[in-house]
């Protein structure tokens, strides 16, 4: 679990940077959206910036920040296999586990996502932006890493055992104090 939150971390910090980058990214999805000649349809699925990084940018700020983009969803698609791992679950975990599975689907349609409040990515997009271009695709990442915070706060809470009280347990256990002393077969003496 404690690989888990300090992945976690990471890359959320990773995710401030980028957040903090949102006009820039949103630039290179105009340039190479327009170098695509694909102005009309938004931006709907990684696989789609993926492919505007890979085939249409030719600016080094652009391809920085696109493969920033693409390298945050690669992180999160991983950390969420690694949650997996870290015990069985119940249904709760297994449900917001899948969320992020298919949010995280390289092709999975992002057109009808919006993060709300307490987010702001999409209050920083113009209305036409935002209802008919990029409002999904920045919305990815704010939703995944809350369904991820809300993996980690219902596994702490319900299915992994507190240690310390484990640890208290073992030493404190009523039975070891009144144990009668072993004595070894066929010696009757005390």
């Amino acid at each position: 679990m404690n690989e888990v939150l300090e992945t976690l971390k990471k890359i959320e910090d990773k995710y401030k940077l980028f957040q903090q980058q949102q006009f820039t990214f949103i630039k290179a999805l105009e340039r190479t959206r327009e170098e695509a000649h694909d102005m009309i349809r938004p931006v709907s699925s990684i696989v789609q910036v993926q492919c505007y990084k890979d085939h249409h940018c030719f600016n080094a700020t652009d391809r920085r920040i696109l493969n920033m983009f693409v390298s945050l969803c690669n992180e999160l698609r991983c950390l969420s296999q690694k949650m997996e791992t870290v015990h069985a679950g119940d249904s709760v975990t297994h449900g917001l586990l899948e969320k992020c599975k298919l949010l995280l689907n390289d092709s999975n349609d992002l057109t009808a996502l919006r993060a709300t409040y307490p987010h702001r990515v999409v209050n920083f997009l113009s209305i036409e932006e935002s209802k008919h271009r990029y409002g999904g695709v920045v919305s990815l990442l704010p939703i995944v890493l809350d369904t991820m915070r809300a993996w980690v706060t219902h596994s702490k809470k319900y299915l992994i055992p507190n240690e310390k009280e484990c640890e208290r347990c073992k030493y404190e256990d009523p039975r070891l104090g009144k144990k009668a002393p072993w004595i070894p077969p066929g010696n009757t003496s005390c």
